[in-house]
């Protein structure tokens, strides 16, 4: 699986009522339910996803299962995201990866 890929099939559930809710039900005390984005993600979010794949290189996306931190820092810089919401992504990516 590729990370375009693997990005596309959040699309499905960009803003979904049943996500919504359920991140509802997950949420920090200050309102926050990252984790959850990766089942659900609100369409800022996924915007900021698609920005950050579309200005990585080749090999980034060729190596987008095991960049380090500082290369996940750097994307989100240049693409202008959260560095969170990016890690979280990238992490979810490896996981689908490693577990098929």
């Amino acid at each position: 699986m590729k990370i375009e890929d693997y990005l596309k099939s959040l699309e499905a559930f960009v803003d979904n009522a049943y996500g919504r809710q359920i991140r509802s039900q997950f949420q920090t005390i200050d309102g926050k339910s990252e984790l959850a984005m990766l089942s659900s993600p609100s369409r800022d979010e996924y915007d900021q996803l698609s920005r950050a794949v579309a200005i990585m290189t080749t090999a980034e996306k060729n190596a987008a299962a095991s960049l380090s931190d500082q290369q996940v820092e750097r994307i989100a810089e240049d693409a202008n995201v959260d560095k969170a919401i990016l890690a979280i992504f990238f992490n979810g990516f490896a996981l689908k990866i490693k577990n098929g």
